[in-house]
C-alpha cells in the first residue's frame, strides 16, 4: 500500500463523478447536464493550494460545470474525457518535477484503480465500491459529493502541520 508519510505529499489528484459529486449527474430534456459540487470541498482546495501543494482533476467523462468549477477554484491541472489516468498523472507530474510517489489520488470506483495503485497514498471515498477500498492505504469517513474532498484536504494539511 503506502509508500510515501502523507506529510510528504506533493501533488492530490481526485476522481470527480463520485468524489466531488455523489456520482450523480442531472441530464435535461435538452440535453444539458449538470453536476452538484460541495461547496465546503472548494475551501479545502483552496487550503491546499495556498499549503503549496498541487491538484489535478482526473476524469473520465468530459463536462462543462466540471471544466467551470475547477476554473473557479483555479485548479491548473484538469483533464477530462481520460481514457488512461495513469498518463495523464504521469504527464502532469512529469511537468512538475515531481515523482508520482509523492502524489495522492482519490477515487471511488473500478476505473481508478489503476491510478490508485500506481500513486503513493491512495484514498477511498466512503462511499466507493468495494475493490477500491481494498487497494487504499485510506478511507474517507465522507462520501462522495459530502464532504469528502474537504476531508482529505484536512488530512494532508494535518499531517504536514504534525511533521513541523
Amino acid at each position: 500500500m503506502s509508500t510515501i508519510n502523507l506529510a510528504d505529499i506533493r501533488l492530490v489528484a481526485f476522481d470527480v463523478d463520485g468524489v466531488f459529486t455523489d456520482g450523480r449527474f442531472y441530464l435535461s430534456d435538452d440535453g444539458i447536464e449538470s453536476k452538484a459540487f460541495h461547496t465546503q470541498d472548494g475551501f479545502g482546495i483552496r487550503q491546499l493550494l495556498r499549503a503549496g501543494i498541487e491538484i489535478a482533476v482526473i476524469s473520465g467523462r468530459s463536462s462543462a460545470a466540471v471544466a467551470a468549477r475547477m476554473a473557479e477554484l483555479k485548479v491548473a491541472h484538469v483533464v477530462q474525457g481520460c481514457g488512461d489516468k495513469v498518463a495523464a498523472l504521469d504527464k502532469i507530474a512529469v511537468s512538475l518535477g515531481i515523482s508520482v510517489a509523492d502524489c495522492a489520488y482519490v477515487g471511488d470506483d473500478v476505473p481508478d484503480l489503476a491510478l490508485l495503485k500506481h500513486v503513493g497514498y491512495a484514498i477511498a471515498v466512503a462511499n466507493a465500491v468495494p475493490a477500491v477500498h481494498a487497494q487504499c492505504d485510506y478511507s474517507t469517513a465522507a462520501g462522495g459529493g459530502s464532504g469528502a474532498v474537504r476531508e482529505v484536504c484536512e488530512l494532508v494539511l494535518a499531517a504536514r502541520a504534525k511533521r513541523s
